[in-house]
């Protein structure tokens, strides 16, 4: 395993970051199996990997709590776990959104089913339209200065909103994002025209989700074949990737697997590892096979041409293909 600092700061993150959505029973897609998840989590950190994120949504603390289960044997002092706050949690008010009260409340929350005294990371998910960002940043700073967060940063909004809350910390003195988690991955590339400009100037960390897209760049699918397995089966989200376009881009990332010994997944990662604004993306393997197949892709070297042939078919500028 390689490592690398998250963004501008001092933490040691790994290459890969173990994405912890997959555990809990809220999909069927999902592993309903907490042995089979915990057994994930041990091997990635036997392969090397210190870095995890979850969410306090997914599956509704459930996997959170596997992921607190799965960790305890080990040193905390050498992982970086990093969770999320914003989706509802419960019925009523107060339950939603980045509210003081509600960061307060879901903090201590994630941590019990954590099992932890601190967070790494502590991240928004979203963007929340209905709280000033200076209430939602103030909340934050006040976690880290009580020593539950140590770091914060964001999930997925626009430029805009993300250069205002890098701005708004700056004009308060106070702990500002030092990364961004961001959908990116070769073929969806819109945060190249968007969000990436601004994490680079800024010198914000990048740990993007859905690297394989949803599992399309796995070359798992068979173009004009009706998917009956996998997440497209259930997911209109992970269908709306088979454009034209994206086919394309799959086309060319399996031509470069067969030439080098190695499978489209690895490529598609490799890709994203050999961009300099990307610190460690946010991989979700459902079994150890594709936990260890991830893993070699650390390493593995593609050419300029390469990385030209694999980016040709898509123009990344806003709106990508297929979301409009």
């Amino acid at each position: 395993m390689e490592y690398t600092t998250l963004g501008e700061t001092g933490l040691e993150v790994s290459r890969l970051c173990l994405g912890c959505m997959n555990f809990g029973s809220a999909e069927p897609w999902m592993i309903d199996d907490e042995e089979q998840s915990i057994e994930i989590v041990e091997r990635a950190l036997d392969l090397g990997i210190n870095f995890l994120d979850t969410a306090n949504v997914y599956s509704r603390g459930e996997s959170e709590e596997i992921v607190g289960r799965a960790v305890e044997p080990y040193d905390r002092d050498e992982l970086a776990i990093a969770t999320k706050v914003f989706g509802r949690m419960g019925d009523g008010p107060n339950r939603q959104g980045l509210s003081r009260k509600h960061i307060f409340d879901q903090c201590r929350a994630s941590l019990e089913r954590l099992g932890t005294d601190y967070v790494d990371l502590y991240q928004i998910h979203r963007w929340d339209e209905e709280t000033p960002i200076q209430e939602t940043l103030r909340a934050l700073d006040a976690l880290i200065d009580e020593g539950v967060v140590r770091y914060v940063g964001a999930s997925t909004m626009t430029a805009y909103q993300f250069t205002k809350a890098l701005y708004t910390a700056d004009v308060e003195h106070i702990e500002r994002f030092v990364c961004m988690q961001p959908e990116y991955n070769a073929v969806d590339r819109h945060e190249e025209a968007n969000l990436l400009p601004v994490c680079a100037g800024e010198g914000v960390g990048v740990i993007p989700w859905s690297p394989l897209a949803g599992g399309f760049l796995t070359g798992k699918y068979v173009q004009d074949d009706d998917p009956d397995e996998g997440r497209a089966a259930t997911d209109e989200y992970t269908r709306r990737r088979f454009t034209d376009e994206n086919w394309a881009v799959l086309e060319v990332i399996e031509e470069l697997a067969e030439e080098r010994g190695a499978t489209p997944a690895q490529v598609s990662l490799a890709w994203l590892l050999h961009k300099d604004v990307v610190d460690a993306p946010i991989v979700g393997p459902r079994s150890i096979d594709h936990l260890e197949e991830n893993v070699e892709a650390v390493g593995f070297q593609l050419t300029e041409g390469d990385l030209e042939r694999i980016e040709e078919p898509i123009d990344p500028r806003w709106p990508a293909p297929g979301k409009n």
